[in-house]
């Protein structure tokens, strides 16, 4: 098995590798929210897509917020 590189900035912000992972995880939501109303799927499901990805759109605006109050 091949090591594989992990780049990380000297000096990077934890908040913002935070929001990195909050933008991969909407994405994701996003993406399942796209295939489920291309088939037309139930609309509890959609709905509580939709609900997640916006908590976590929150989250992300929220750990912005945090760093703009500190910078």
């Amino acid at each position: 098995m091949r090591a594989q590189r992990v780049w990380k900035p000297v000096g990077a912000d934890p908040r913002q590798a935070e929001i990195e992972q909050l933008h991969l995880e909407l994405a994701t939501f996003n993406e399942r929210i796209a295939e489920l109303e291309k088939t037309h799927a139930a609309s509890s499901k959609l709905e509580s897509l939709k609900v997640c990805a916006i908590v976590l759109a929150r989250q992300i605006d929220e750990v912005r917020c945090s760093l703009m109050s500190t910078s």
